[in-house]
């Protein structure tokens, strides 16, 4: 990738260059003025930057980023507390038809160390992450959250567990949780029928979203970047469809293609496409959560910082058992699956240093 491997240059941006003023250049001021751009404009943006262009479109989501979040980088602790899904989609490690997937869960006592071990490191808020797994019902869900949030009055509970009735999702608000994520995938129906089983709809994804908003969550969603029978033509109704949801995080990341799945030998999708689309989202979304995600570290080992300069302002380090970090394998190569949650948490907080970024201990909330 040239240059994003020499010092953290991606800012760099020539006077001469600047001095010619190229379409793209005035693309990326309006993108930042506007929030919006029309949809040939955008094609545009997404299919002919150059790399000072990009470096000129990651240092305005930079700014944009500061103006509203300053140099923070918002720690999140992620518990990967089942690996045990309902679900087939054709992408990911632990679809239910993957027979050489270790399955585990976690028991109750286990995820609330997680958290209190969590809260020593610093850690303000806890995102409990499984696959769709009825085993734990609403009620273990909500037990779970009021303990949580009993333990740990001041930090916020994130729930990552697919969809469910929109009683379920009151509940889990009136136990305590305080956002749910919720990736989307792509919002294109054809699309998404090529990437999930018949059972899955695009149309229920877009119901639990709305629902989990109108019940007062901060929402997540999001969608990968490069999976299968993508084209610039989804990935634009991606970006519009956040744009006018509006959500409080946006989640995205490099699809990475697992052994046991249908698109095992498909490819992966690309540093630079996850770099643009961050910086993208940031000027279309100013006040986003915007997090650089484990899987963009997994495909270039400078990912998260490269992510971070690109506009985003969140990182998620692991605070699962080490025991069970290799099981919740949802693609091939996942990084960080032995270290201490300590470990996470120091190396984290020095990568950040190094780029001239800080870790806070804050529950750091939304300003969407």
């Amino acid at each position: 990738m040239g240059d994003y491997d020499r010092g953290f240059s991606m800012h760099t941006v020539s006077e001469r260059f600047m001095e010619k003023r190229t379409d793209n250049i005035s693309r990326i001021d309006r993108l930042r003025a506007d929030r919006t751009l029309p949809r040939e404009q955008l094609r545009l943006l997404l299919t002919t930057l150059s790399e000072e262009e990009a470096a000129y479109l990651y240092k305005n989501a930079d700014e944009v980023r500061k103006e509203h979040y300053g140099e923070d980088v918002f720690l999140r602790g992620l518990i990967e507390f089942t690996n045990y899904c309902r679900n087939d989609c054709l992408y990911c490690g632990i679809r239910r038809s993957n027979k050489n997937a270790d399955r585990y869960r976690l028991t109750t006592e286990e995820i609330l160390d997680c958290c209190d071990k969590g809260y020593v490191l610093g850690f303000r808020t806890f995102v409990l992450q499984g696959g769709e797994d009825l085993f734990f019902t609403d009620e273990k869900i909500c037990g779970l959250v009021s303990e949580i949030k009993k333990r740990h009055p001041d930090c916020a509970v994130t729930l990552s567990i697919g969809e469910r009735p929109r009683e379920s999702y009151e509940a889990f608000f009136n136990a305590g949780a305080d956002r749910y994520l919720l990736r989307h995938e792509t919002i294109n129906p054809v699309h998404y029928r090529q990437l999930h089983p018949e059972e899955l709809t695009i149309e229920n994804r877009v119901r639990c979203l709305r629902d989990l908003r109108e019940i007062g969550f901060q929402v997540g969603c999001g969608m990968m970047v490069g999976s299968p029978f993508q084209t610039v033509d989804y990935l634009m109704d991606d970006l519009y469809f956040m744009a006018e949801f509006r959500p409080h995080m946006i989640g995205i990341g490099p699809f990475i293609p697992h052994g046991d799945t249908p698109f095992h030998d498909r490819e992966s999708g690309t540093l630079q496409d996850t770099l643009h689309l961050l910086s993208v989202i940031r000027l279309m979304n100013p006040r986003v959560l915007l997090p650089a995600t484990t899987a963009l570290g997994t495909i270039h080992p400078l990912g998260r910082e490269m992510g971070i300069q690109a506009g985003a302002n969140v990182v998620m380090p692991n605070l699962s058992p080490t025991g069970v970090r290799d099981k919740y394998m949802l693609y091939d190569g996942k990084i960080c699956t032995g270290d201490e949650a300590a470990e996470c948490r120091r190396c984290m907080e020095l990568r950040m240093e190094k780029i001239g970024y800080h870790v806070v201990a804050a529950r750091g909330d939304s300003k969407v």
